[in-house]
């Protein structure tokens, strides 16, 4: 690692989990710290550790409740009062809550929610990427989730809050294309931290999953892709998968996938996995034929009138071979029910589009 000495990242949400994993990158790589997160014995302890971990470099600690209006305005202040310049701010802090929003969940706490995962998030966006901006020079790390891109029932209030988020960074990277300033979204999908138990969202699909997920990887890859500078990064190959078939398969059919991962997992069965199987298949084969248009168009104009009239032929054969796709998932989710052989066909006809579309 390139060592940054006398530069700052400020993390929040920073005592545990993916928060702490940054964090540690950070201190590996040669910066000072900026740690929040709520006052409790974990912060204690991490402040602790890293003190005695990184004894050279500057751990300041702050111990803050994000769902309270003012923290970000005190947690600037006491910053700027020490005199410290912030040259990465990672807002990592968020939580969810589990259930129906309807019938099920706690009003207060998913204002909470809000508060934390984007008022408070814009809120220290606001000040600190000002200074920046002034400065010319800067980094922030925003954590989104795969539930940016994809509806999340009964998680729907957190799911929102972290659709804010992506669209928030995007368009706050664009208005800062011209500058030396970046902003980047950390994508993970469940991973191993103490995220489903605040939820109350123990004993489901999504975090029997999430125990295969190791923090320090998401950290990982979060922290490569900031200090590359890029706008995003998914972490994980399901994820990238998720993801992918979700751009191309009905909008209904990607909540009910959700939907199926936050089920308790005792409750699953095996025809409900193997659907949404056929479902994340179909939809990745889908979008990868979607992408092999786009390239082949992308040359297109440049072409001979015989090299015109191949890619045509190429492009009937991938039409082809994702409607063959839909023919074989369709029929063997027939069982399932006719929601899911309609997602099926809705997926194949938006690919098909696509690149019909783009070849057109």
């Amino acid at each position: 690692m390139t060592t940054q000495t006398g530069k700052t990242a400020l993390i929040t949400g920073a005592s545990s989990g993916i928060g702490k994993e940054l964090a540690t990158l950070f201190a590996q790589d040669g910066y000072n710290l900026v740690l929040v997160a709520l006052s409790d014995e974990k912060l204690n302890a991490v402040e602790q550790d890293f003190k005695s971990a990184y004894s050279g470099q500057q751990i300041t600690v702050i111990g803050k409740d994000l769902a309270a209006v003012n923290a970000p305005q005190e947690i600037y202040d006491e910053v700027s009062g020490q005199g410290i310049q912030v040259d990465v701010l990672v807002n990592n802090a968020g939580f969810g809550e589990y259930g129906m929003f309807a019938t099920e969940t706690d009003l207060q706490k998913e204002l909470d929610i809000i508060q934390v995962n984007i008022s408070a998030l814009v809120y220290l966006t606001k000040l600190f990427s000002k200074d920046m901006v002034q400065r010319n020079s800067g980094k922030i790390l925003m954590l989104g989730s795969v539930a940016s891109v994809m509806p999340n029932p009964m998680m729907a209030v957190y799911g929102a809050t972290k659709s804010f988020i992506y669209s928030f960074s995007e368009a706050l990277r664009n208005e800062l294309k011209d500058s030396d300033v970046t902003v980047t979204v950390l994508m993970p999908g469940a991973t191993d931290t103490d995220f489903f138990n605040r939820a109350g969202a123990m004993n489901t699909k999504a975090q029997e999953e999430a125990r295969k997920t190791d923090p320090a990887s998401v950290a990982k890859d979060g922290y490569a892709a900031l200090m590359a500078g890029k706008d995003k990064v998914i972490s994980g190959m399901k994820n990238k998968l998720s993801v992918a078939s979700s751009y191309v398969l009905p909008d209904g059919a990607v909540a009910a996938n959700m939907r199926k991962q936050m089920q308790d997992k005792n409750y699953a069965t095996d025809q409900e996995e193997e659907s949404q199987m056929n479902s994340l298949l179909l939809g990745v084969g889908v979008a990868a034929l979607a992408v092999a248009g786009l390239l082949l168009f992308r040359s297109y104009n440049n072409l001979s009138t015989y090299d015109k009239l191949r890619y045509r032929a190429k492009a009937k054969r991938l039409s082809w071979k994702a409607q063959q796709m839909a023919n074989e998932y369709t029929g063997q989710a027939q069982h399932a029910g006719q929601s899911v052989v309609d997602s099926l066909k809705g997926a194949y006809q938006n690919g098909k589009a696509r690149v019909e579309e783009t070849l057109a």
